[in-house]
């Protein structure tokens, strides 16, 4: 004979007359973390500080499966610092999410990775990160719980989370500055006047194209005798401000932005197109500081970003017409106040 339990009242939280305790509801913003070699132990004190509930860790080899079965996300953070055959099409994929759900992306990209992921990123609330400490991480994933957008909606970043990523960014520096005062030799170092690697001193099977025009522009920067210079006058401009580490903090008197203007000039001139990986070494700042650089001039209309029509995992920086006229006119008036 089969026992009725029709009749039996449903038991909520208990087994039999012991009562289990039922866990509060989360209502924190999920993140995921895609790499290889991670351990979640390592990142739940970071989730947990950045107001994150962590979904996981999961391998590159894992990652787009999981990104396709996940229902929803708001914060992913993933490490690409080695290239895999299949990192462009992750790349693609965790973009494309971004763009059409409003998740808040970190890429966490190598010295041979970093043009790939640059011209891959299409969401506005993409992190961009390269070799980062981690300190660096730590103010990114922080920055990413406050920078989250609603789900869905696009919005400009507000004042008072471009006034956190500020200070972050000046926390950084300021700790490196110390770091380098606390290890500086006592003795006097010999003056360098190297520019540092280029992107053509790097290993790579990419060959690079002659700079081609951009439809529709001039692509020509105006000279007459008055203003006239070459690259050879700006590279030396660059070695005189790379000269002032060797005698003073260089932390102190970085200027990223003007370093990466000049370094775009000279190029110009010289008829070479500058990958974004390049435009980092001219910067002469940490990689990941450079990368907001770059993305603040390319908002600002300052510079372009020009596809490679020879090889579309490939994105350059270009002066834009307007800045390239106003350095040159720049050149001519600081010129004209030396020789006076």
């Amino acid at each position: 004979m089969l026992e009725d339990y029709s009749l039996t009242p449903p038991i909520e939280g208990s087994i039999g007359q012991v009562a289990l305790p039922l866990a509060a509801r989360d209502d924190r913003p999920g993140l995921l973390v895609f790499g290889d070699w991670l351990d979640a132990e390592d990142f739940q004190p970071l989730a947990d500080a950045a107001g994150f509930r962590l979904l996981g860790t999961i391998g590159l080899e894992g990652a787009s499966v999981r990104l396709d079965r996940q229902t929803h996300c708001d914060g992913l953070l993933l490490f690409c610092q080695s290239a895999t055959p299949s990192l462009e099409r992750l790349l693609v994929q965790v973009e494309t999410q971004a763009v059409q759900t409003g998740m808040a992306v970190i890429l966490v990209a190598g010295w041979d990775t970093v043009d790939l992921a640059y011209g891959c990123v299409r969401s506005p609330h993409t992190q961009l990160l390269c070799d980062p400490d981690r300190m660096e991480l730590a103010a990114a994933i922080v920055a990413l719980g406050e920078h989250r957008p609603a789900a869905g909606r696009v919005h400009e970043v507000d004042r008072e989370s471009a006034k956190l990523q500020q200070l972050s960014d000046e926390v950084g520096r300021l700790a490196r500055t110390l770091d380098a005062l606390t290890h500086r030799a006592r003795n006097g170092a010999t003056p360098s006047f190297d520019l540092g690697p280029r992107i053509s001193d790097r290993p790579s099977d990419y060959i690079g194209m002659p700079a081609l025009a951009p439809m529709g522009a001039a692509g020509t920067v105006p000279t007459n005798p008055s203003t006239e210079i070459n690259a050879a006058q700006i590279r030396d401009l660059l070695r005189a401000r790379r000269l002032r580490a060797d005698f003073l903090p260089g932390d102190l008197f970085a200027d990223p932005a003007w370093d990466m203007l000049l370094d775009l000039l000279a190029a110009r001139l010289e008829r070479e197109r500058v990958s974004v990986s390049s435009l980092c070494i001219a910067a002469a700042v940490p990689p990941t500081t450079a990368l907001r650089w770059i993305r603040t001039l390319t908002d600002k209309g300052l510079v372009e970003r020009q596809a490679d029509p020879y090889d579309g995992r490939r994105v350059f920086i270009t002066l834009a017409q307007e800045t390239a006229d106003a350095l040159i006119r720049w050149f001519g008036a600081s010129r004209r106040l030396l020789t006076t």
